[in-house]
Order: C-alpha cells, then structure tokens, then sequence
C-alpha cells in the first residue's frame, strides 16, 4: 500500500510516521522549510526522549510524487476547499481519501438518510466542489484522539495519544480500511476499525463545537473554562443545541452532558486548537467545527440561539484581529 500525506503536521505527521515505521513507502506534499527539512532529514518524530527519523519521498510537484493507494489528508478542514486542485492532482484512479480533521467533514451527510441527507454546508464545502470531487465512496473517514505538534519544520513532538478511529462511511472499501488500520497498528499507533464513523465523528464534535470557540473568546485552557460556572454553563447549553440537532438527523447523543464533562476534565489544562491558532495569528477552524452546526439547524428548522450566538462572536473576533487595509 502506497501512501501520499498532504498536511504533515501534528496529526498527519503523526500518522505518517506510524505508516513510515510500518514499513510503507510514504511520499509527502510539501513546500519551503518543511521540504527542505524533510529532503534533509526525513520525518522528524519525537515522543518524550525518543528521536525517530524516517526517510521520505518529498516533493513540492505533485507529478513527481508516485501514485497512491491512500492519500491521507492532514490539514484543517477549512484548508481544504483551497487546496483542491492539489488534492486532484494526487488522485489516481485507485486512490481513496483517508481523513483526519476536526469538525465536520464534507462526505458526512452524503448517504446518511433522513431530513439532512445530501445537503451541502457552505461552513465546510462552498458549492458542494470537494463532495463533487471526493465523493463519500472513495473516503475513509477518520477520528484521531491524540495530542501532538509541530515542533519546528519537519519535526512532529507527540504528547499523549489515545484512539485513532477509521471507518468506511461508504461501505465499499472494507480491504482497505482494514489494511490502512493494520499499518498503523504494526507501526505502533492505537488505530481501531470504527463500526460507525459517522457517529464517532459526531461525538467528537459534541466537545470540539464549544471548546474550541469559547477557548477564543476566553484565551482559556479547558480546565479554567470548566471551573467557571457561567462558562460551563455556556458549554452546557452549547451541547444541549447540539445533541437536540443530533437526535433530528438521527445521531442520538446517549451519554449525558456531566459524564462527557468528567471525561473532558480529564485533560486538564489542556489548550484547544482553535486557541493556538489565534495565539499564533492563523486562520481559525470556525466553519467546520460551529459554523456547520449553526448551518444545519438552521435548515432544519430546529433552535439553535446559543450556538449562533457564540458563531457570531467569534467571526467577529476574527475579523477585528485582521490587520487593517
């Protein structure tokens, strides 16, 4: 099996590296000082002491990469509609599309059934171009649970790893999935076969779609937010829009607000994605991780006051930190 990564970062850096240690020849999609670290060194991966370096193809030309079995997606979900054209261009006839995003991503409600079936989400895919493109039967869709960055170009630092979840949303792609699970279990990564990714995609959300932007508003660790009552209130309310708009689509959230919570507790101060890319000025994974919620309950019909209202102000948050014309 053949594997092209495009977005080596914390997380495809992460799985990347497990498939290099696998034995799997990996190429890598790159440019500037990450190409050049990664023709230099290889892929850089570091886990407490340990330094492993893995040799691999790299090129900033998609043409001179070889074609994939697997391309494997690592960069933000909202990243994604602007680097289509590359994303085309690493497709063979034979290539399926491994996720590893946040929020929700295009495929999702492609063949899910019910009253949100097939809709598009601008909040995620403008004009429906990445559902054209990479319809749901050539995706494996992923969930990682894990905390990783990148420490310098080239050069992935992991913290705490806990379950990386694929699944076929499709059901066309069972040898796949299982050889792609395989490769990451022999190169030492918790990989496991998700029955239903869908629904692991949707419980990771339930977390990430308040976190993620009251951490923003907040410049707060999770802990701190958790142990503000109006904060945690705010969360609370958040969730329960969130599972009101699961139980419509026909994703029904059975674990209660204050189990998930004890769980989310468990990480500690742990700052959030969408927190260290306002801190380091990056564009922020709004869309894909609220803005699709506030989207689909808005075409559903179904109340969302709370999630709108933190949407609203975290756009605007991020377009007052723009840098005036």
């Amino acid at each position: 099996m053949r594997v092209t990564v495009l977005g080596a970062g914390a997380v495809g850096g992460w799985l990347a590296a497990g498939l290099a240690r696998a034995g799997l020849p990996v190429a890598v999609l790159a440019r500037g000082a990450t190409l050049a670290a990664l023709r230099r060194d290889g892929l850089v991966f570091l886990e407490g002491e340990r330094r492993e370096a893995f040799p691999v193809i790299a090129s900033d030309d998609p043409d001179a990469l070889p074609p994939a079995d697997i391309l494997l997606l690592g960069l933000k979900s909202h990243d994604l509609p602007a680097a289509l054209p590359l994303v085309e261009r690493l497709l063979a006839p034979q290539t399926l599309v491994a996720t590893a995003q946040n929020g929700l991503p295009w495929w999702f409600l492609q063949g899910f059934g019910g009253p949100a079936e097939g809709l598009v989400l601008d909040s995620v895919d403008p004009g429906g171009a990445l559902a054209r493109a990479l319809p749901v039967r050539r995706v494996l869709g992923g969930v990682a649970h894990v905390g990783s960055r990148v420490e310098a170009p080239g050069v992935v630092r992991l913290m705490k790893q806990d379950r990386m979840l694929y699944g076929d949303p499709s059901g066309r792609n069972a040898a796949a999935l299982a050889a792609l699970v395989d490769a990451l279990q022999r190169g030492g990564l918790p990989a496991e076969t998700a029955p239903d990714i869908r629904r692991e995609v949707w419980l990771k959300l339930w977390g990430n779609s308040n976190m993620n932007p009251l951490s923003a508003l907040s410049r707060a660790d999770m802990q701190s937010m958790l142990d503000d009552p109006g904060v945690a209130g705010l969360v609370e309310a958040m969730m329960r829009e969130m599972a009101a708009i699961g139980a419509r689509i026909g994703l029904p959230i059975t674990q209660g607000i204050p189990e998930r919570l004890v769980v989310t507790r468990r990480l500690g101060a742990f700052r959030t994605s969408m927190l260290q890319d306002l801190e380091a000025g990056r564009r922020l994974e709004l869309g894909p991780i609220l803005g699709c919620l506030v989207e689909l309950a808005r075409h559903l019909g179904e109340p969302a006051p709370t999630l709108a209202g933190v949407h609203g102000l975290v756009r605007l948050l991020e377009r007052n930190l723009q840098p005036s014309a």
